[in-house]
């Protein structure tokens, strides 16, 4: 299994619950594992029963699990901060008022809340992982998700076009020393080539880790509409060139014992056979094989219910090999 592992759907399939009881599987199986939260539901801490931030924190009682919670709108003011000092230190004072004006303006644009969402999570892969053998995602519902996994190769060949009117304007700048003026060398030590570079070189990490070292896996439950947008998910994994290793059947309706025959009963065995045939056309009509059935409790899925949770899913937790 991926170092990295993903696990996404429609809203309120359970995608923490299940992101939840994988971590608990892996760190059972004696693999430090982190739980990174990117659903502002923040359901992570309900969990456990514990709160979490920014910075990876220990479970209480489960040995060599550490979890986090990354909160939007605090990335955000974060993200934009950062562009605001960042150019600030290269236009002149007379900018700096418009440029803190346009940030705010950016705060509501589309795209703003990704785009910051993105930096948190990747700069999680990329500097506060070493520590452990498994990082998993437990992330937005799927339209966003997809959003930000497609923004590597987006944002990535921006940047490129970025860079080369950066490169052309600096061109001609030197250029156009006139006579025996000597020509101003600016490629060199250019501080907005230099930002541009970090964000390319950062993009490019980013897709490389989501080609080879994640694995998405997406929860689903056994009706019709949330059956339909797992196809469409998976069509959209697949137009990023990403690959979905596994689908999970969450909040699956137990069947009555045979020799009940009340109204609830009754009730329960229809909902249980359209169930049986939502299922069904999930392992027929999708290419990625379904890892877990998993049964509806009838308390939260916290303690020793996340454990049972656990042993029902059919994910592999053994680590990568280092390289």
């Amino acid at each position: 299994m991926e170092r990295f592992v993903f696990f996404g759907g429609k809203g309120g399939v359970g995608k923490t619950t299940v992101s939840c009881a994988y971590a608990y599987r892996c760190a059972d199986a004696g693999v430090k594992t982190l739980v990174v939260s990117t659903d502002p539901a923040h359901s992570v801490s309900d969990v456990f029963d514990q709160e979490f931030g920014d910075d990876p924190e220990s479970v209480a009682g489960v040995d060599r699990l550490d979890a986090m919670e990354i909160d939007p709108e605090d990335e955000m003011q974060r993200h934009l901060q950062e562009i605001r000092e960042g150019l600030s230190e290269q236009v002149s004072t007379a900018m700096v008022s418009e440029i803190n004006r346009q940030l705010e303006m950016s705060h509501g644009t589309p795209g703003a809340y990704e785009a910051a969402l993105f930096d948190a999570f990747v700069t999680v892969m990329r500097e506060e992982s070493d520590p452990y053998e498994r990082v998993v995602f437990d992330t937005a519902p799927t339209g966003s998700t997809l959003r930000l996994l497609g923004l590597p190769d987006f944002l990535g060949d921006w940047i490129d076009r970025l860079l080369y009117k950066r490169k052309q304007s600096i061109d001609l700048f030197e250029k156009a020393a006139i006579g025996d003026m000597e020509p101003r060398r600016l490629m060199d030590g250019d501080p907005v080539l230099e930002r541009l570079q970090r964000r390319k070189e950062f993009f490019e990490y980013a897709g490389d880790a989501m080609r080879n070292h994640a694995a998405f896996f997406l929860v689903l439950n056994p009706d019709q509409l949330s059956v339909n947008e797992t196809g469409r998910a998976i069509e959209g994994f697949t137009d990023r060139d990403l690959r979905v290793r596994g689908l999970v059947a969450n909040k699956l309706t137990p069947a009555p014992d045979a020799d009940e025959d009340g109204r609830g009963a009754r009730y329960l065995r229809d909902k249980v056979e359209t169930e049986r045939d939502r299922i069904q056309q999930v392992r027929e009509g999708f290419e990625p094989p379904l890892v877990a059935e998993i049964e509806s409790r009838t308390r939260e899925v916290r303690g020793d219910l996340l454990s049972d949770v656990a042993g029902e899913l059919d994910v592999e937790t053994s680590p990568p090999n280092p390289t």
